[in-house]
């Protein structure tokens, strides 16, 4: 189970981004219409701007709670009345055939809710990561999007962007020779105490929730495996502040072909946001990693290089997603990436708390 399915993965995500043969390109001029449910910063300063980008994607509606940031959206977009939805209206975005993909802005506690919503109003659903606050919770997910007959996208974007891609490939095959280990590690010194992601009922957890999980991937596309035994521990400089959840964890995972990655995530400091590969025959990754823009790839070989023109990561993903729906064909990153991730958090956590290494559990 360990190494196949992520490599089914990596295979199907690399069909959604190609033309030709294997996956037909989409009717010229052909877009979906996209709802954003949740408008804080990353929809204001990411998304909503990424979809003036895409080809295969326009934003056609919007939900929140708060009416003045409707008004905002609906002046600035040219969004009609009728395409706007708050939390309790939101049901009704079932009725709007403008609607054709949901995507899933919200904090972590809210998206299983509103996942299973969107599968019942027969929309296509898109989620930001982490994709929920639990495995069971990713389940369930699922198996609500299966039964309405609807793809789910998990929204990690770095599986879309070329330096990654390009490293992916590197391990893959094997052009430094096997992989023996990995470092990886994301962070930031987070601000205001009370934003809801330093509350442990929306959040889930602190930083390995918000950042950590981009490391974790990483390890993951690398070896192209599933942990199976993962070993960690926890530092809380400010246990005020980081009363509820996670300020800085580190920890090490055991992949079934003997490679190991040591991996940490912080809320407590900036200058982590990178990955190391250590091969057989020399080294290759990134610094930074997982930023919005001005990712850097290296290799300790000169005449090997990781080096692309910047993509707009957002713009990118929801092509993909787009294309897949519009081409009939299955997305990847899904719902069961998001549980995969999910189940080695939880193993983290379950080791935190038990003070020994803890089993990943299978899927």
């Amino acid at each position: 189970m360990q190494r196949r399915p992520f490599l089914a993965t990596l295979g199907a995500t690399a069909a959604a981004m190609t033309t030709g043969a294997r996956a037909q390109e989409p009717a010229a001029g052909k877009k979906l219409g996209w709802a954003l449910v949740g408008l804080g910063s990353l929809s204001k300063n990411q998304i909503a701007p990424a979809l003036q980008k895409t080809k295969h994607a326009r934003l056609a509606a919007i939900v929140t709670g708060t009416p003045a940031k409707a008004t905002e959206w609906k002046a600035k977009y040219a969004i009609p009345d009728s395409h706007v939805y708050d939390y309790e209206t939101f049901d009704k975005i079932a009725e709007n055939p403008d609607v054709d993909v949901i995507y899933i802005v919200l904090p972590n506690s809210m998206h299983e809710e509103f996942v299973v919503r969107g599968a019942k109003a027969g929309k296509h659903v898109f989620c930001e990561k982490p994709m929920a606050n639990s495995a069971e919770e990713c389940r369930k997910m699922i198996a609500a999007m299966k039964a309405a007959g609807k793809q789910l996208g998990v929204g990690y974007r770095c599986q879309f962007e070329p330096h990654h891609r390009e490293c992916m490939r590197l391990a893959k095959e094997k052009v430094f020779g096997p992989l023996k280990f990995i470092e990886a590690g994301f962070g930031f010194q987070i601000g205001d105490p009370k934003q809801w992601r330093l509350r442990k009922e929306l959040a889930g957890g602190g930083a390995l929730m918000d950042v950590g999980v981009y490391a974790l991937q990483a390890c993951r596309y690398l070896t192209g495996e599933e942990p199976v035994e993962i070993t960690a521990q926890e530092v809380k400089t400010d246990p005020v502040k980081f009363a509820e959840v996670d300020e800085t964890i580190s920890w090490s995972m055991k992949f079934p072909s003997g490679v190991v990655a040591s991996v940490m995530t912080t809320y407590a400091f900036n200058g982590a946001n990178f990955f190391t590969a250590i091969c057989e025959k020399g080294r290759f990754g990134m610094d930074p990693a997982y930023s919005y823009d001005g990712l850097k790839g290296w290799t300790s070989k000169p005449d090997v290089k990781i080096e692309f023109p910047a993509v707009d990561h957002f713009a990118t993903e929801m092509d993909a997603f787009s294309e897949a729906i519009l081409n009939g064909k299955p997305f990847a990153p899904a719902g069961e990436e998001g549980l995969r991730d999910l189940l080695a958090v939880e193993a983290i956590y379950r080791s935190i708390k038990d003070g020994k290494a803890a089993k990943v559990e299978a899927m």
